[in-house]
């Protein structure tokens, strides 16, 4: 038996449950991890909010689709993207399915190696936030000498993506409440504050222009800012205004796109290379027990300190 995270219906974090359910044995494919940490995102309370439809036959849902853990079992074939995966071997899960859990059976493509310089905590959160962080950067081009503006710097995704485009040699400038602006300027960003008169400050701090934007956030005045200062529509790209990338004729990330998908899931070694290597740093904010992933969403949609929220089975 093993206990799991559910929604047993839709609303607010008050229809999470716990439950203990019988898992069978790893079927062709598949390996079963025992999980030591579990990233939490913002997509898994907008499952069982009702935001991509509230379809009762798909209750109860299982949430979560990353984490880090230990592999207890495996089915035949159970060859990953990194190759053979055995029992007994540390890994990293992403994109699996109901990680909410202290043990569940992940497709062997959704399980690669943790390496042993990446902690377990830092490892379950990563590569959701990673593989979209690198998936911006690539679709605007960054590229040494590149001035890049980030709406969302201090969010789990934008700290990602500063340091990603730092790493290609670009100038990156970043949106973000004052209280975040020194780490920002820890990991190498120029931080400025949102609000009226932002396309200004920008502007001050980049006399030369601002070559491409990424946006996380999804307001008004991120999408504004962004084609007021840069040129071509091209390198602008939103992961949130997705109403906007239509109507204004910019790219936006999400919804399924196979090409996306591809890069997202080829990117994934990398990311955990670069962090082992200390190349990129993906910040644990706060941790949870399991059995309080609800009091975490809660807390995830307000104001909260920098870095990802992880839950401990």
């Amino acid at each position: 038996m093993t206990k799991a995270v559910v929604a047993k219906a839709f609303g607010g974090p008050e229809v999470l449950t716990v439950i203990d359910e019988e898992l069978p044995a790893p079927g062709p494919g598949e390996v079963l991890v025992e999980f030591r940490a579990i990233g939490v995102n913002p997509v898994e309370y907008k499952q069982y909010g009702g935001a991509f439809g509230t379809d009762e036959s798909t209750l109860p849902l299982h949430l979560g689709s990353e984490g880090a853990g230990i592999v207890v079992a495996v089915g035949d074939d159970a060859t990953g993207p990194s190759g053979p995966i055995s029992v007994g071997d540390e890994v990293v899960v992403y994109r699996g399915s109901g990680t909410y859990a202290e043990q569940a059976l992940e497709p062997a493509s959704a399980v690669l190696p943790r390496p042993a310089a990446l902690g377990v905590q830092e490892a379950a959160g990563l590569l959701l936030t990673g593989t979209t962080a690198y998936d911006t950067v690539e679709t605007v081009g960054v590229s040494d000498g590149d001035v890049v503006l980030i709406h969302g710097a201090a969010g789990a995704v934008g700290l990602l993506a500063v340091q990603l485009a730092k790493l290609r040699g670009a100038t990156v400038i970043g949106t973000a409440r004052e209280v975040n602006h020194d780490y920002l300027r820890s990991i190498g960003a120029i931080p400025v504050t949102y609000g009226e008169g932002l396309a200004d400050r920008v502007r001050d701090a980049a006399p030369g222009g601002v070559d491409a934007a990424i946006d996380t956030v999804g307001t008004d005045e991120a999408v504004d800012v962004s084609l007021e200062l840069v040129k071509d529509k091209a390198r602008i790209v939103t992961i949130a205004a997705f109403g906007r990338a239509a109507a204004d004729g910019f790219p936006v990330l999400g919804g399924g796109n196979p090409a996306s998908a591809a890069l997202r899931d080829r990117v994934r070694p990398e990311l955990l290379d670069l962090a082992a290597r200390g190349e990129i740093t993906n910040v644990v904010a706060k941790t949870f027990p399991l059995a309080d992933a609800g009091r975490a969403h809660t807390e995830l949609k307000t104001a909260h300190p920098i870095g990802k929220f992880i839950l401990l089975p």
